[in-house]
């Protein structure tokens, strides 16, 4: 049977400092017999001489031997006894060990059964080992006993200290939460067995982070300790927590870890304004949507609880002017709703209010939650464009208008407060047929050539007005013109008719149908009348029947057409419109007599009228050419002559009719010189600037200076007539000059014998000024001395 036994071992005793347990886990009865141990048989008797060697209680297991860990000695670390009762002590028995660890951790020692461990052991790393024993006869290797198994247990000791295997911690509490408001939860674990002493009870405790937070000792629960911690003040906090076992005393082991924790925002601030007036200014030319200006609201908070509403509450610009709020960046941004006019206003008051849109009730007692600014908004003047009332014109105007006819007047005025006058100008790119002209002051719309519906029926024409004294400013309005259908192009067939009668064609036989076209769009609709002209009313050969459809049939009146004796009959046609007035035309059809077949079909129409004559001898087609030639001869010299005879000569100063100033110490032409200038120039001074056009008889010393020079008259309506059909007949004149000339007699320099003869400035010169030396510059001055009152030597006039 087998026993097992633990000596105490007191060099063991010294190098652990701690108190060794026997086996059976002190509630075995064990007896000591030659230093070993072994359990009592069942039904084994008292004997009652042993009652003074022995305590009896019960069975033991002898199976558990235990050991404590982390043994630090040199010597091997003794375990316990195995024990055989059949072992005498004589060394016969051998005892072998086999299992978990067995000959690397533990050994034996075969002949006594005592048991080693021969490795440092760590009950964290593994808790128990099972082995198995054996006993077998030394000599012949027979087991004396059955093989046996046990455990051997190693025994804790507090080795470990507490660790925190999350950590560290990152947590977040709401800014002003009650005190006791729970943070976060920390846990340490140690590895020492929780079973067996204190070494696994962990205590928590706070090392840093107080009076702020606290922690539960037994839960690792922090919580708030401290009211009203405001995020604006302190956003972060760093705590160390501190666990420590063997139950927080002394000689326990401790570990901490960091719990960086956070206070997040809520809506514990109001927003206010930095400022409670701004003063801003806008042009009042900005556009609509455009920024005025930004006002902002501080708020303390952040994320949700810091956003804003901006809104427009009171003031005199709540229609003119609106508030958006930036998402992004929190501000309000002031925009223009409608139009500026600083003629109209000058400037405005704007009461903004800005509030948070998400609102705790828990914090409206530190409210309100909005604050209001006032808002000064200037206007500022600019120069601006000619504004034209209305925006756009519409204007119907008959096709048969006569030159120079006022079609619309065109108004614009100056918004500016100076109110600037106005000159107007066609955009010529609008209409670059120059079918109208308008007047530079008065902005009279006239036409400039005659219209024809059947052309253009539709002029889209573009009028400029410039503020005179400042060119830059330029507004312009469009002007739509519909032109009027009168009844002035007379009706005329659609085609060229050409018919074919047979010669054994019956009377009343149709041979055409025809139709006709007319140009005109009357509102009431097309509608041709047809009759024979007057010339052929009582024709014997063929009759007309107006089949009130615009279509008219030509019919045969008689039989018996014969080829040889007229081959070709020409029928003139007289068509009329429905038109005020009415409008006909003459059309001719052209009938041939030809043979046909029985069944009407055409087979010969007189080829031989078509074929020409090929007799002509050789000299005759040379006489022909000849002459074709000689007559080719003549147009071309008539021509030569005739255009050399248009060309403009060099006028010398003998000969010079118009007087167009070339020289400083020449006299102008004045009001009779009419074709030293360019009408289309007066009509818009902007053009002239773009092309010059020179006269081919002079170089001109001087660049025009008519663009500097106000244009203050209004011509009256009959001159504007006649000069713009004047015009008009030039232009449709193949031989007029393709040039004009306009010259402006201004002033004429220092290098003028006569000076500057120019009136413009007249009114800075003394009144009293004396222009007696008028008389002195011959009869060629004699009309301007009369002008001035200059008299003679004699003391009479001139």
């Amino acid at each position: 049977m087998w026993t097992s036994g633990r000596m105490s071992n007191a060099k063991n005793l010294l190098g652990l400092g701690v108190s060794l347990y026997f086996w059976g886990l002190m509630d075995l009865t064990t007896t000591v017999l030659s230093g070993s141990a072994r359990p009592l048989t069942e039904g084994q008797e008292d004997n009652p001489s042993d009652k003074l060697h022995q305590r009896m209680k019960r069975s033991w297991v002898w199976n558990q031997f235990f050991v404590l860990e982390e043994y630090t000695g040199t010597d091997p670390l003794y375990v316990g006894k195995l024990h055989s009762d059949m072992d005498r002590g004589d060394g016969s028995i051998k005892y072998i060990l086999s299992g978990e660890g067995a000959g690397i951790v533990f050994t034996i020692d075969d002949t006594t059964g005592d048991i080693h461990a021969i490795q440092r052991l760590d009950r964290e790393e593994r808790s128990q080992y099972t082995l198995r024993a054996q006993a077998l006869d030394r000599r012949t290797g027979r087991p004396m006993e059955p093989e046996s198994e046990f455990i051997i247990k190693i025994q804790d000791i507090n080795d470990n200290e507490p660790k925190f295997l999350d950590g560290p911690y990152v947590a977040s509490v709401p800014e002003m939460s009650p005190v006791g408001t729970s943070v976060i939860q920390v846990t340490a674990t140690d590895a020492d067995d929780p079973t067996y002493g204190n070494s696994a009870r962990v205590v928590y405790s706070i090392l840093q982070g107080q009076p702020y937070f606290s922690v539960d000792s037994r839960t690792g629960l922090i919580r708030t300790a401290l009211m009203n911690m405001d995020r604006e003040a302190k956003e972060y906090y760093e705590v160390i927590i501190q666990a420590k076992d063997m139950g927080g005393q002394l000689g326990g082991l401790a570990g901490t870890t960091t719990v960086n924790i956070t206070l997040s925002d809520v809506n514990d601030n109001p927003p206010r304004f930095p400022q409670k007036h701004y003063q801003m200014s806008v042009l009042e030319s900005a556009p609509v949507s455009s920024t005025v200006g930004r006002v902002v609201a501080k708020d303390l908070d952040e994320g949700i609880n810091a956003e804003m509403k901006y809104s427009l509450v009171d003031g005199d610009g709540l229609d003119v002017f609106d508030i958006n709020t930036d998402p992004n960046y929190q501000v309000g941004i002031i925009t223009v709703r409608k139009p500026l006019s600083f003629e109209s206003k000058k400037s405005y008051t704007l009461k903004v209010e800005g509030a948070n849109p998400h609102l705790e009730m828990r914090f409206l007692n530190l409210g309100p939650f909005r604050d209001t600014t006032t808002v000064h908004i200037s206007v500022e003047d600019v120069d601006e464009p000619p504004v034209f009332e209305p925006s756009f014109y519409f204007v119907e105007v008959p096709e048969d208008v006569e030159i120079g006819t006022t079609i619309q007047i065109i108004s614009a005025k100056d918004p500016d407060v100076t109110n600037n006058s106005i000159r107007y100008s066609i955009d010529r790119s609008s209409d670059p047929g120059r079918f109208f002209y308008v007047d530079i002051t008065s902005g009279a719309l006239m036409t400039a050539r005659p219209l024809d519906r059947e052309d253009v029926s539709w002029h889209n024409i573009t009028v400029l007005a410039v503020e005179l004294n400042n060119p830059a400013q330029v507004g312009s309005v469009s002007v739509t013109v519909k032109v009027l259908d009168v009844n002035d192009n007379a009706p005329e067939f659609a085609r060229f008719y050409e018919a074919f009668v047979c010669e054994n064609a019956k009377a009343g036989q149709l041979i055409q149908t025809v139709s006709a076209i007319d140009r005109d769009d009357p509102q009431e609709g097309q509608h041709f009348y047809y009759s024979l002209a007057p010339e052929a009313a009582n024709n014997p050969n063929f009759t007309l029947r107006d089949n009130q459809d615009n279509t008219a049939w030509i019919l045969t009146r008689r039989s018996g057409f014969r080829q040889h004796e007229q081959n070709t009959f020409y029928l003139p046609i007289l068509i009329s419109d429905n038109g005020r007035p009415v409008l006909s035309s003459t059309g001719t059809l052209t009938v041939h007599v030809c043979s046909c077949d029985d069944d009407g079909m055409v087979m010969s129409c007189n080829a031989e009228a078509y074929v020409l004559p090929v007799s002509l001898s050789r000299g005759a087609l040379i006489a022909i050419l000849a002459c074709i030639f000689v007559l080719l001869v003549l147009v071309l010299l008539i021509l030569s002559m005739r255009r050399q005879r248009k060309q403009p000569y060099i006028i010398d100063e003998e000969e010079n009719i118009h007087e167009n100033i070339v020289r400083y110490d020449d006299e102008g032409g004045g009001e009779e010189d009419t074709e030293a200038f360019d009408i289309a120039a007066m009509w818009n001074p902007r053009e002239a600037q773009l092309v010059v056009k020179n006269r081919q008889d002079m170089l001109p010393e001087i660049e025009s200076l008519s663009r500097y020079v106000p244009q203050a008259c209004i011509m009256d309506n009959n001159v504007h007539n006649y000069v713009l059909a004047k015009l008009y007949e030039a232009d449709m004149d193949l031989w007029a000059p393709p040039f004009d000339s306009l010259q402006t007699y201004m002033f004429e320099g220092n290098g003028s014998v006569a000076e500057s003869l120019s009136s413009l400035q007249s009114v800075t010169t003394d009144s009293d000024q004396s222009y007696d030396y008028l008389t002195d510059w011959g009869p060629r001055f004699k009309k301007l001395a009369e002008m001035y009152g200059a008299t003679d030597s004699s003391g009479a006039l001139w």
